[in-house]
């Protein structure tokens, strides 16, 4: 009969380590390392954004040409000068604004629902999905610049492969309302597929199971949409709302690739004037203070519409728990007074 060999354990004190308390990491619990690890992004963020902020309102102060010396200090004689019928910088400013607020008032709307009816498509199952996916978002990656000079052609009066198709002569790119109607189709055809992305990713995180209570109760597609589909994506429709409006609020290749402008200025948005004033000028001063006031107008336009596409219902909640909290707050203060 053979036995075993058993191997004996160290008493605990010969165990390396043992009875030595675990070192907590030296930079656990420091109040710096949050900071360390955004560092990089605040160097960058301070770098080309918050100095370029505050080196263009200093420029916006001054009679600034590029091409003198002297660059005297004016205060805010640029910014009083977009608002003087007088000046010579009211009339082309101002009917940019009008251009740049045609623009988004037609683009807008498009840019907001066709993405959710394709999104909507796009989220059923069916056969080559994920190609219709690639083919609506692939215009998305294409330079501006590309974008321009591809529809230059196709739009073309003379020559287009458009006006050859319709077997019409349309002047698309220098009469009106033709000028807008091709600027707005181009930015749909050429954006409406990051919005899809974006709705889909949405919908992707509606649950199911409120879909298919609803389909028990005998709820119709129109009343999902209404009451499951919109309000699971409300988030996203703010998200959407708002940055489709900046990026059509700041139009410019389009209108200078295909248009130029045109026809009699119809066209030109505000960023091609600014363009203008400060590198065709030379009026780098009168430049910065339009972009400021265009700046600060998209600023309360985002403010509208965060305010009027809110979750009145969870803000109403909200106020009511600070309500209750602020009660009980005082009720602790009244006992302990008492006391």
């Amino acid at each position: 009969m053979t036995t075993n060999p058993t191997i004996a354990t160290p008493p605990a004190a010969t165990v390396p380590g043992a009875g030595r308390r675990r070192r907590r990491p030296r930079l656990a619990g420091n109040p710096m390392v949050p900071w360390l690890f955004m560092a990089p992004f605040l160097v960058l963020f301070a770098t080309f954004t918050i100095a370029p902020a505050f080196y263009g309102l200093y420029i916006s102060l001054h009679d600034w040409d590029f091409t003198l010396p002297g660059r005297p200090f004016v205060g805010l004689q640029n910014y009083k000068d977009l608002f003087d019928a007088e000046s010579v910088t009211y009339k082309p400013f101002w009917n940019g604004m009008k251009n740049t607020f045609l623009f988004v008032l037609f683009s807008v709307p498009f840019l907001v629902t066709l993405p959710l009816l394709l999104a909507m498509l796009l989220h059923r199952e069916f056969p080559g999905r994920t190609f219709f996916r690639a083919t609506i978002f692939a215009p998305y990656v294409l330079g501006v610049s590309v974008i321009g000079v591809m529809w230059k052609y196709i739009l073309d009066a003379q020559f287009g492969f458009l006006n050859r198709m319709l077997g019409a002569q349309i002047n698309w790119t220098t009469e009106q309302p033709w000028a807008w109607i091709s600027l707005v189709g181009i930015t749909v055809w050429w954006t409406i597929g990051f919005n899809a992305i974006i709705y889909m990713a949405g919908l992707s995180d509606i649950p199911e199971e409120q879909y298919e209570a609803a389909s028990l109760d005998g709820a119709t597609t129109w009343r999902k949409f209404t009451h499951i589909t919109l309000p699971g994506l409300r988030p996203v429709l703010i998200f959407i709302l708002i940055t489709t409006v900046l990026a059509s609020a700041n139009m410019f290749g389009q209108s200078y690739m295909v248009t130029n402008g045109g026809p009699s200025e119809s066209t030109k948005t505000v960023l091609m004037v600014m363009t203008e004033l400060g590198f065709g000028q030379s009026r780098a001063g009168a430049a910065a203070a339009a972009s400021y006031i265009l700046a600060i107008c998209l600023g309360i336009v985002s403010v509208i519409q965060f305010w009027l596409m809110r979750d009145r219902d969870a803000a109403a909640e909200r106020k009511k728990q600070k309500r209750a909290a602020k009660e009980f707050q005082a009720r602790r203060r009244a006992e302990e007074t008492n006391r």
